[in-house]
């Protein structure tokens, strides 16, 4: 239902079954700042066990709550509080069990399954330094969450040591709580000086050799496996465009290139890789043949058109991967070498999953459902389903996909339920991410929840994906590289004018149109450079000037800042200011350590100075997420009067 409290169970392969392994009741979390950290770069918003980690034969899950560590024994089952050091983040047991890892006050530390032993392997130098965790842009730019790796045999880890020391520092403060200091955070924004991250193989007696690799060349670590006898590790340029797949010798810390990738533009991190199968062969990724291919030891193994997305499980010499040849639907597929790769899971819909022992989970998301279908498949056994206990929704989108203009531009509309076409005009909402992070329209219906509830407001909602975003191969993502305005906005623009043409209904002389994040920059940005045909707009969290924002993301698109500034200005707004002639609302939470609300200041101190009325919602304690029902609720509400208010829209019409 709608408990947010999220607990761990067990489902019996063999049998069938499910059982519940830990139900960790609705008392308040007691998080602390790392483990809240965590949360808001991985977009966690439930409560309870949130994360948990297995030894390889999945005997014992470890996990933490409140910052105490729990370990549940999986065939009893039963669940045991460690006397650990805390506040615990990041518990991991090691692959044969005996010892857990996890991360307390910056220092790496152990402690046996049975209790003993708790003990720091590595400690920080000093208040700016931490091991076992990753760095700002590792996690909120890069995909990687993790910062230790244990060795199959459990006998030592690879370690992530981060020194924010160079960071500048930003500062948020409280407005709402004058008396309480503002709280510091090491932001690397474009073109400033980033974390110094090192890798250190620790063994559990606490001596480490240091991984050797030119990290000034190379200062980004992208990914690490470590399944085989060496880890490897995925290093990348500042600029992007070299990233290297080193194998590391676990005695001396020495490396040796397996693998180089060179791009014009930049080198495209894709989760899962690189990865090893059992036979140690490397399993990686390429941009080929205008598209991204699977490779396994440098052969391409998958077809030129399929776009892979992610590797998501390599079991012996298997390997589960998600890929598209449309880019509203997304795959499961598979590749061994006895078959080549193969659809596991090819119905249309959004399909993931996970693999190991023989086992395969399949997770599926469509237009013909709601919410996700969870099914289990044995080699050699029937396919079991496991329930689902979601709650359903109160409203069911109804969607319809085109492909929009010259570009073929992937395009959802939605209308109010139950309308009839040609019954009457409509005011329209564009509802958009746009941006190379995310994609809007696949299909699933729970990706359109929202948007179905604006549209039974009386709106004819469009969300469309223009270039840049995710799913319809490289060139396409790169076609944004030096300017993210100009061609997303020209994208929006285009979706709409065909979507009216598909539907005469759509009324182009009320157009609205809100976002978030990216989504919230393109709302801004539609407003101000195209008032003509955007007649108000809601920006959320936008990145009104990309000086700002971090430099692993920006400087990916739009190169170092003291080197390419024309493209920092082409894509920032608050030159644009005075332009403003439509109604605009900015929503901004003042703890957002992601988009900082001096994005949301800038622009309209900007625009104050130009002259032109706006709207500013600040949010007090949320943060880029908004994780607090009332308030993200209550948001929308106030959204969508501001829209219907602004565009002229009586909602009895």
């Amino acid at each position: 239902g709608g408990d947010p409290v999220t607990c761990l169970w067990e489902f019996d392969v063999t049998a069938g079954t499910e059982r519940l392994i830990v139900d960790p009741g609705d008392a308040a979390e007691d998080l602390s700042p790392a483990e809240a950290t965590r949360r808001e770069r991985a977009r966690e918003q439930s409560t309870g066990v949130t994360a948990y980690a297995t030894d390889r034969a999945a005997t014992t899950a470890a996990y933490a709550l409140s910052g105490r560590l729990w370990l549940a024994d999986l065939g009893a089952p039963r669940t045991t509080e460690l006397p650990a050091a805390g506040p615990v983040v990041e518990p991991r047991p090691d692959p044969l069990g005996s010892t857990v890892a996890y991360v307390s006050g910056g220092s790496l530390r152990v402690i046996g399954v049975d209790g003993s032993g708790d003990r720091a392997l590595a400690t920080p130098e000093g208040p700016d330094v931490t091991y076992g965790l990753p760095e700002h842009v590792a996690a909120e730019s890069m995909g990687r969450h993790r910062g230790f790796w244990w060795a199959p045999d459990g006998s030592r880890l690879l370690v992530a040591r981060v020194d924010n020391a160079p960071v500048e520092r930003w500062y948020i403060a409280d407005p709402a709580d004058p008396a309480k200091p503002p709280a510091a955070i090491a932001y690397p924004a474009a073109g400033t000086r980033n974390a110094d991250v090192s890798l250190w193989i620790v063994g559990l007696d606490g001596g480490r050799v240091a991984v050797d690799w030119d990290r000034v060349a190379l200062e980004y670590v992208t990914a690490v496996c470590w399944s085989g006898s060496e880890p490897l590790i995925a290093v990348q340029s500042r600029s992007q465009k070299t990233m290297r797949v080193l194998a590391v010798d676990p005695l001396t810390g020495a490396t040796r290139l397996r693998r180089e990738d060179t791009d014009p533009y930049w080198v495209q991190i894709v989760p899962g890789v690189p990865a090893l199968t059992g036979s140690g062969r490397l399993v990686w990724t390429a941009d080929l043949d205008d598209g991204r291919r699977l490779l396994v030891d440098d052969l391409p193994v998958t077809p030129p058109g399929l776009q892979v997305r992610q590797v998501v499980g390599v079991d012996g010499e298997t390997v589960l991967f998600t890929a598209s040849a449309e880019p509203t639907e997304i795959g499961l597929w598979t590749y061994a070498p006895d078959t080549g790769a193969a659809p596991f899971a090819d119905a249309p819909g959004v399909h993931h999953g996970y693999r190991a022992g023989g086992t395969t989970v399949v997770v599926t998301r469509s237009l013909d459902h709601d919410g996700a279908r969870v099914t289990v498949h044995r080699d050699g056994r029937p396919a079991s389903s496991i329930a689902s206990h979601a709650e359903r929704p109160v409203l069911t989108p109804k969607v319809h996909l085109l492909r929009a203009g010259e570009g073929e531009l992937r395009t959802a509309v939605l209308f109010p339920a139950g309308h009839t076409p040609g019954s009457r005009r409509l005011p329209v909402l564009m509802d958009p991410y746009g941006g190379p992070a995310g994609q809007r329209v696949l299909a699933a219906r729970d990706q359109f929840l929202v948007s179905q509830w604006f549209a039974d407001r009386g709106f004819a909602v469009v969300v469309a994906d223009g270039r840049g975003t995710p799913g319809r191969g490289p060139a396409w993502e790169r076609e944004i590289y030096g300017d993210r305005a100009a061609l997303a906005l020209t994208d929006q623009v285009a979706a709409l004018h065909a979507a009216a043409e598909r539907h005469p209904d759509l009324d182009l002389d009320r157009v609205g149109i809100r976002g978030w994040s990216f989504g919230g920059f393109l709302a801004a940005l539609a407003v101000l450079r195209e008032p003509g045909v955007f007649h108000a707009a809601v920006a959320g969290a936008p990145v009104t000037d990309q000086r700002l924002y971090d430099t692993h993301w920006n400087e990916r698109f739009l190169g170092h800042p003291d080197e390419n500034p024309e493209a920092y200005d082409r894509s920032s707004l608050l030159a644009d200011a005075e332009h403003l002639r439509r109604p605009l609302m900015l929503i901004h939470g003042l703890a957002d350590d992601n988009v900082f609300a001096a994005h949301t200041l800038r622009l309209s101190s900007a625009l104050t100075a130009a002259g032109r009325p706006h709207t500013v919602l600040p949010l007090p304690d949320a943060t880029h997420m908004t994780p607090q029902e009332e308030i993200a609720e209550n948001i929308l509400v106030l959204q969508a009067e501001f829209l219907e208010r602004a565009l002229g829209t009586d909602r009895r019409d």
